[in-house]
């Protein structure tokens, strides 16, 4: 009962906030959104008959992430549905529990199956889970997001981010190029995207540069 109480305790809290900041009331139902998936989580996992009891934190809390975060809004917009899976799977991640962040994708994937976001995203918080490698299943979700997507840039550019985290290099670099391709000349992001290609062929230049010298032996 006692994790009820805190859970309508912290909704509460919440919109309190967001009265005292004046956040334009349009903007309450995403936050709601987020919280009513919140919820049905804890229903579906949580033991709210249990009386609540201190635990030891077992897993790593992982850094916010605000540029890749602006660049995913960018992408696939701001203030739509897509915002309740993204910011609960953010939260997900920051608290160290990717694996729930992954589970939480599925389940959008599931809801949304020709969602191109939604894929994208679930790629990335798959190979989250699986220590920032690209996992079989995370092939699967990026590889399912370029083909509903096929002219947008987004899938392929977080495919890219995620073969960076998970140092494939040379195998991200045709994705960012593609992306960038697929960018138009005015979008916000461009910039972004232009800098990080340069920044990965720099990279690749001096591992071969590195690499030649071993080659020649």
């Amino acid at each position: 009962m006692s994790g009820w109480i805190a859970l309508f305790g912290i909704g509460a809290a919440v919109f309190a906030a967001l009265w005292l900041l004046g956040v334009p009331r349009a903007l309450w139902s995403f936050v709601g959104a987020a919280l009513m998936l919140g919820a049905a989580g804890y229903a579906w996992q949580a033991r709210p008959d249990l009386a609540g009891a201190p635990v030891e934190a077992a897993k790593k809390a992982q850094p916010d992430e605000p540029v890749l975060r602006e660049l995913r809004g960018a992408l696939f917009g701001r203030f739509s549905y897509l915002d309740s899976y993204f910011f609960a799977s953010d939260a997900l991640v920051r608290s160290g529990d990717a694996d729930k962040a992954a589970r939480l994708m599925i389940g959008a994937v599931r809801s949304s199956p020709r969602d191109a976001g939604l894929w994208t995203w679930a790629g990335m918080m798959l190979a989250e889970a699986d220590g920032q490698t690209i996992s079989p299943a995370a092939g699967v979700a990026f590889r399912r997001a370029i083909v509903l997507a096929p002219e947008h840039p987004g899938p392929r550019f977080f495919y890219g981010v995620a073969l960076v985290r998970a140092q494939q290099f040379a195998a991200a670099r045709p994705y960012w190029e593609h992306a960038l391709r697929l960018t138009p000349k005015d979008a916000s992001y461009r910039e972004d995207m232009v800098t990080r290609l340069a920044l990965l062929d720099r990279f690749l230049a001096l591992q071969a540069a590195e690499a030649a010298p071993a080659a020649g032996n």
